[in-house]
């Protein structure tokens, strides 16, 4: 491998807030969609009785993986997971469905799985799980309804119907953690692995 592809960053994801985070941050990277079918492989998963963190971590790794074998490289494969009393939440796809799982969540603390995976050469290099806590605070009903009516169809793009960085702010009173990991990408570790690497300056 050059020296010039052993410092290419390959993002396995179209996600755009985890596009938007590395962005920021200066970072020089492409994405490339890993075309996993997350759906299959969290059933299977959860069939084993794998716990979230390792569904969060597996996913991550696949997804790097995939990519990893056809892009030379470092290639980031993520994924983040709400762990609400060890039971993972998925994405929803009704309004009905985003307004129950943020009944559930009212009041009580949940943990984000936040998974990083970097693979060179189809194989994996470098991992970290992020924890984050975030504590929903007791809203009423009527914020509910008027929270849903404002971010629309952003409620079913993220497990548990909400963006941190956005209006979504206003349904916390807590939270413990790196923010970035809320964000679905665990930056500050990822950045000191790079530089540790080489790949990014000291």
């Amino acid at each position: 491998m050059s020296a010039s592809a052993e410092h290419r960053l390959i993002l396995a994801s179209k996600s755009k807030s985890r596009a938007s985070v590395l962005s920021a941050a200066g970072l020089s990277f492409e994405q490339v969609g890993s075309g996993v079918d997350e759906e299959a492989l969290k059933d299977a998963l959860r069939a084993e009785g794998a716990s979230v963190a390792k569904q969060a971590d597996l996913l991550a790794e696949t997804k790097a993986l995939k990519v990893s074998i056809s892009h030379l490289g470092v290639v980031l494969g993520c994924d983040q997971m709400l762990d609400h009393d060890g039971q993972g939440l998925d994405k929803v796809s009704t309004r009905e469905e985003a307004a129950d799982v943020l009944r559930s969540l009212r009041g009580k603390t949940h943990t984000l799985q936040s998974a990083i995976v970097a693979c060179v050469e189809g194989a994996p290099v470098w991992r970290h799980l992020s924890q984050p806590k975030l504590r929903m605070r007791n809203f009423s009903d009527d914020f509910l309804e008027g929270y849903l009516d404002a971010i629309g169809d952003a409620a079913f793009e993220s497990v548990g119907c909400y963006q941190i960085e956005g209006l979504g702010a206003q349904l916390f009173d807590r939270i413990e953690g790196d923010y970035f990991s809320i964000l679905g990408m665990p930056l500050l570790p990822l950045m000191q692995w790079l530089r540790d690497r080489g790949s990014l300056l000291p």
